[in-house]
């Protein structure tokens, strides 16, 4: 796994996931500090996000994630704008697999940015991390979050029950999977 901050991955001529690190705090703040009603709703962290600092320091834990091999994890750029977040989590090197989470602010929603940026992350987690399962988990009422996951053609493989607690609501999620031998080639 790459480690340094200058690593990217060019998704199109419009969207670049680059490497997260701490020089993004500030524009990543600011995404999240104006979109907070939009993000708040499925995401259970960002009132955790109070201040630059405050993201400093979750960043500065999923750096050490990113040596510990445990996640990798992008800002996304489009047009050369961070407008999101998108990552492989939870990766078990020796069950080879992880999963994918992503969040995008709302001025950018509707552009494909997050499928796309779905389909190098996808890439990168099969060919270069060698995993062979990758999920994506949505709740069950956000149905623009379930719609990546089945435009990639992953399976939905069922119902996590009160698997989130967002807003002091235990939400429901849908799992889905792509399997490794699924992946459209």
């Amino acid at each position: 796994m790459k480690q340094n901050s200058v690593f990217s991955l060019n998704v199109d001529d419009h969207i670049k996931l680059e490497l997260t690190h701490e020089s993004q705090a500030d524009v990543l703040f600011n995404a999240i500090d104006n979109n907070r009603k939009h993000l708040s709703a499925f995401l259970p962290w960002v009132g955790n996000m109070q201040s630059v600092n405050d993201l400093k320091a979750y960043i500065k834990g999923s750096e050490v994630l990113i040596q510990q091999q445990k996640e990798i994890s992008f800002a996304i750029l489009y047009e050369q704008v961070v407008v999101g977040r998108i990552g492989l989590h939870h990766l078990n090197i020796l069950n080879r697999s992880g999963a994918i989470g992503y969040w995008l602010i709302k001025e950018a929603e509707g552009k494909g940015i997050v499928t796309k940026s779905c389909k190098s992350i996808i890439n990168y987690g099969f060919n270069e991390l060698g995993l062979n399962r990758i999920e994506i988990k949505a709740a069950v009422c956000n149905l623009r979050s379930q719609a990546v996951p089945e435009k990639l053609n992953f399976r939905r493989e069922g119902l996590l029950r009160q698997a989130e607690l967002v807003n002091n609501e235990f939400l429901d999620l849908v799992l889905y999977s792509l399997l490794r031998h699924e992946l459209d080639v």
